[in-house]
């Protein structure tokens, strides 16, 4: 059995933009053909007292105009719902298909705009190319229709016309650059509002709300200049078309008028006339639809940025079954506006390791981290995970193996059970519980209104529990390479030693990446990768590292504490603290402190 071909989803929008296109041609075919009939059956009603079939041709006629213009309406708004929607679709798609590194010059603020505002007036273009077409099938109906009733008069009212076209061409060419401002402002004031949102207790603290909302507003008057340009672009092709319909109309009555006087056209011809004058002029009514396809065009080019986003390419490669999650960085360099901000050669992280990655703010560790996992591709060099390269492996199996929990995870809203379990194959009720344990979640989760069921919107969760949620779906979908990025930030030093014990002995072996800030977490690790400036300054362990007086300043640990061990530093490596116990060995008291 054959199998039919999936329907596009912008089908259903063709062929409401199909039925808005023929009813606004139905409903222009019908007010063309009405002055016709109403004239006719004026003549017959004077002449013979009886207009016949032509009396309930022209009120069907009127009748329908008003039906098809109805149905005009109905269509044109799913036909706008639907294709506002389809446009959303594709845009998000293509955001959310990109690679992390092109999305990041597009603001949250700015692609809010662009997927809603944008979106919206991009969608309403079909509609409006159809009833513009419409538009213009009124008037040159009706020139057609005047000239067959009386040419004078049709050349009379055709004299006008180029002073419309113009004024169309240059209401359009204005409109376009306006537009593009306008809405370039739009998302310039919802980029610093969210902004300001998101860092509101931070302002609230400083005292700079004053600040903040001023450099908030403050696009606000350029917005309201561009939208009062806009408006009088708009009202000044409104007002000249209104001025030279009325004289096109009244010059066709006159003319009409004469001819009338001398005996070229009956009464009926002259009502006629004045109609067809008067739908032939309404060429200028087509500014507001001009208008509305100028907005679409510039909205839609603005979505269309989000569309056309590069999107990470896939192989079609699987790893080896059996690999222990071996991952090696050859020859990786990551710039960023032309400045290197990670450079890493022949680094090797063993199957099965737990591997620290330590340096300053600005280092390069959450680049690291995202090349690890193929967040983002390194502009040169590769990374392999178990000797295959990871841009050659199907979308399928790097995301099966390879998994991710970070500072500040983005749960979703569904249940919290869901949120667990998001983007794991399969997931069991046992599977979610031992995730949410080994995470420290389990405990807290229970104590929710519904427990695991509970709705994310209803769950009062602190910055500790949102953290552990998200190291709850890292570990369900822990394959043979787990990178935590700064995971554990918001995490008290007893929980994230529980964590670290699960990591060890409840989640599926495999290689830990860890960001790490704290001594002790590099501590536990088997080995540590210290980057300075982007580069690897040093691999090993921790307390091999500690020795090293730049590597202490790392943790803010005291660098002239002694030259290392040797020296007799009274500072625990796992701590970075003053040690005890056998071995250490305590700094030398002061000369006021002994007997």
């Amino acid at each position: 059995m054959r199998k039919s071909r999936p329907v596009p989803p912008q089908a259903p929008g063709r062929a409401l933009e199909a039925l808005v296109l023929l009813c606004s041609v139905a409903a222009a075919a019908a007010a063309v053909a009405q002055p016709l009939a109403l004239g006719r059956t004026l003549d017959l009603l004077l002449r013979d007292g009886d207009a016949g079939w032509w009396l309930p041709l022209s009120a069907g006629l009127l009748l329908g105009e008003l039906l098809l213009d109805s149905a005009t309406s109905l269509f044109t708004g799913r036909c706008n719902a639907t294709w506002t929607a389809s446009v959303r679709t594709r845009a998000l798609r293509g955001l959310l298909r990109a690679a992390p590194e092109h999305a990041r010059p597009y603001p949250p603020g700015d692609i809010g705009t662009r997927l809603t505002l944008n979106a919206a007036d991009a969608g309403g273009a079909p509609a409006a190319r159809a009833a513009l077409a419409a538009s213009l099938i009124t008037p040159l109906g009706a020139l057609v229709a005047l000239a067959l009733v009386d040419v004078w008069v049709a050349l009379c009212v055709l004299t006008g016309l180029p002073a419309l076209a113009l004024l169309l061409r240059s209401f359009a060419r204005d409109t376009g650059a306006t537009v593009a401002a306008y809405q370039r402002t739009q998302s310039l004031i919802a980029s610093r509002l969210l902004e300001a949102l998101e860092g509101a207790d931070t302002i609230d603290a400083a005292g700079t709300g004053e600040r903040e909302r001023a450099r908030v507003l403050a696009p606000l008057a350029e917005l309201g200049a561009q939208g009062r340009h806009m408006w009088a672009l708009h009202g000044r092709a409104l007002g000249r078309s209104g001025v030279l319909v009325p004289l096109l109309t009244l010059a066709a009555t006159a003319v009409g008028g004469l001819r009338l006087a001398a005996g070229e056209l009956s009464v009926g011809d002259l009502l006629a006339v004045g109609r067809y004058a008067q739908l032939t002029a309404g060429v200028g009514a087509a500014a507001s639809l001009l208008g509305a396809i100028v907005r679409a065009r510039e909205a839609r080019r603005r979505t269309r940025e989000l569309e056309r986003l590069p999107a990470t390419a896939y192989g079609t490669r699987r790893l080896p079954p059996d690999g222990p999650g071996e991952l090696r960085l050859c020859g990786v360099r990551v710039l960023r506006g032309g400045r290197e901000v990670l450079r890493a050669d022949g680094v090797r992280v063993p199957g099965g390791s737990t591997v620290a990655v330590v340096g300053r703010s600005g280092a390069g560790k959450s680049v690291l981290a995202a090349v690890a996992g193929r967040l983002i591709d390194p502009d040169e060099g590769h990374v392999l995970l178990d000797g295959v390269r990871l841009d050659r492996l199907t979308h399928d199996a790097l995301r099966t193996e390879v998994a991710y929990a970070f500072e500040r995870p983005v749960l979703g809203e569904g249940t919290v059970a869901e949120a667990i379990a998001a983007g794991v194959r399969r997931p069991s009720r046992e599977r979610i519980r031992r995730a949410a344990r080994a995470a420290g979640a389990d405990g807290f989760v229970r104590r929710l209104p519904h427990g695991y069921d509970t709705p994310l919107p209803r769950a009062p969760l602190s910055g500790g529990e949102h953290q552990r949620l998200g190291l709850a779906r890292a570990f369900a979908h822990a394959g043979r390479l787990l990178v935590l990025d700064d995971a554990t930030s918001s995490l008290d030093t007893a929980t994230e030693h529980e964590v670290d014990l699960a990591l060890r002995r409840s989640v599926r072996p495999g290689t830990r990446l860890v960001v790490a800030h704290r001594p002790s977490v590099a501590d536990r690790a088997d080995l540590v990768l210290w980057l300075e400036d982007g580069q690897v300054r040093a691999v090993g362990t921790h307390r091999e590292l500690w020795h090293r007086a730049g590597y202490r300043e790392v943790f803010g640990a005291d660098a002239d504490a002694g030259e290392g061990a040797d020296a007799g530093a009274d500072v625990d490596p796992g701590t970075g603290v003053g040690g005890s116990g056998p071995g250490a060995v305590r700094r030398p008291e002061p000369e006021e402190a002994r007997p």
